[in-house]
């Protein structure tokens, strides 16, 4: 009979061990089997945002990964990187999810800068729609609107010159097409 009671006992004294010193066991022990925990894919939220993998966006919104986090070098949120890299369904995810639109990157620009700027139509539409502020201005002193207000042959340069940096990381620049969008994004943000 002691030895039982004092089996009883470790065990119980180790049952209070596991939930003391990983609280996080003892919560998901409580879990009932329809609520599984969700854990966070191994692929990143921006690198997911900017290779177009909606399914691993989802994953990271299910898990409570933070979607406003920055990336360390450029300060972008995951919003922002799918605004520049012009992946619609991620931005139309992440702002379903209640992603800050008026975060700046390190340059000042808010999504709907970055949408605006590389000519991204649809996703100003949808920024516009879910309220982005339009009179933000970014560390240049611009507006959204006047990003693309200017002369195309002014910033195609700029434009030249980030698609031959961004380029091993998936960004593809239409000339022809921005040229042709800037002053419709402008009418759009007026």
């Amino acid at each position: 009979m002691k030895t039982l009671k004092a089996n009883s006992l470790r065990v119980l004294m180790s049952l209070i061990m596991v939930a003391v010193l990983f609280p996080a066991c003892s919560q998901n022990s409580k879990r009932s089997n329809d609520q599984a925990v969700i854990e966070k894919p191994e692929m990143d939220i921006h690198t997911a945002a900017m290779s177009d993998n909606l399914e691993v966006i989802k994953q990271h919104i299910e898990a409570g990964t933070d979607i406003n986090t920055k990336d360390q070098f450029s300060g972008s949120t995951p919003l922002n990187s799918a605004a520049v890299f012009g992946k619609t369904q991620i931005a139309k995810e992440l702002i379903d999810a209640g992603a800050d639109l008026s975060i700046k990157n390190n340059d000042g620009s808010t999504p709907l800068h970055t949408a605006a700027f590389f000519g991204r139509i649809e996703i100003v539409q949808m920024l516009i729609d879910a309220k982005a502020d339009r009179t933000l201005r970014n560390n240049f002193g611009a507006t959204p609107r006047e990003t693309v207000a200017g002369s195309f042959s002014e910033v195609k340069p700029i434009y030249e010159m980030m698609q031959q940096q961004l380029s091993p990381l998936g960004l593809h620049l239409d000339m022809e097409e921005l040229k042709k969008n800037r002053p419709v994004i402008a009418m759009m943000l007026q």
